[in-house]
């Protein structure tokens, strides 16, 4: 598809071997209105695209597509129209490179729904090298229904016993799930894990395996930490990525606008959502 500023730029081609303007203008079948337009880039134009370049190159929000840039503009500079800012981003070539779609075949039954947050986690391993070549282990812990992620524990090794001990710090904090979905690992079908499950009333839902997409939820979320955690630093030791990918864990709840949440953080949507129960307890 040929842009109205490649139209123009032909225009300029062939009237440089003499021809009129209406005659090039007919020949590239555009209007002159159109090929005689200069764009009115206002001063706010320029601070949005400063902005936007900015947001595309800090580490935090590198994968940001234009949906969750939007939110962000609209924070810094009030509403501003969607093809407007479409217009910006183009110009300024910071599209995302798109990834091509999988064909994924999902189980016939559908998963029962969530309601409310902290009534069904999922968790998950994670995989990533230290500077040395020496491997590490991230748990992912993740509300299905608000998107938080509840917990992390980065080491080089994480047995089901130390999951235990893990959940036994988070119970002290919160109350505790009634399921968890997770996949056949090692580490959950440990006895350690299925005793303390047993005791505390949860059900760990394992997945088939080989169907990743059961667990999708934390799945998505293993993608966006890859992309905009891991694959962007290279860790000299366990204590630096343990501050840094923390740091990650906390943009993630409370800076990074989540689209499945109508681009509220995850601790925003759970304040709105406390707040409309509260509100319907006092009208009951």
């Amino acid at each position: 598809m040929v842009t109205p500023q490649q139209k123009r730029s032909a225009v300029e081609v062939i009237r440089t071997h003499g021809i009129s303007e209406r005659k090039a203008c007919s020949l590239v079948k555009i209007n002159r209105n159109t090929h005689r337009y200069k764009a009115r880039l206002n001063e706010e134009n320029s601070l949005i695209l400063k902005f936007l370049k900015s947001l595309a190159v800090e580490q935090k929000s590198v994968s940001y597509g234009l949906p969750r840039l939007q939110v962000e503009v609209s924070k810094q500079f009030g509403q501003v129209n969607h093809k407007r800012l479409e217009r910006i981003y183009r110009s300024a070539h910071l599209q995302l490179s798109s990834r091509p779609r999988k064909h994924v075949s999902y189980r016939s039954t559908p998963l029962e729904q969530v309601t409310s947050p902290g009534q069904r986690w999922s968790m998950d391993f994670m995989m990533d090298n230290l500077a040395n070549g020496r491997k590490f282990r991230v748990f992912n812990l993740i509300d299905i229904f608000s998107k938080e992620l509840v917990h992390q524990v980065i080491d080089s090794s994480i047995q089901g016993a130390r999951l235990v001990r893990e959940f036994g710090i988070i119970s002290e904090q919160r109350k505790l799930p009634q399921q968890i979905v997770c996949d056949n690992g090692p580490e959950f079908r440990s006895k350690a894990m299925l005793k303390w499950a047993d005791i505390n009333n949860v059900e760990l839902r394992f997945i088939q395996p080989g169907k990743p997409t059961q667990n999708a939820f934390v799945e998505s979320l293993n993608g966006k930490m890859r992309k905009e955690c891991l694959d962007r630093h290279i860790f000299s030791n366990l204590l630096e990525a343990r501050k840094i990918i923390e740091d990650w864990q906390r943009h993630y709840n409370e800076e990074r606008p989540h689209s499945a949440l109508d681009y509220l953080t995850p601790k925003e949507f759970i304040e709105v959502y406390e707040k409309n129960v509260v509100s319907k307890s006092v009208h009951l």
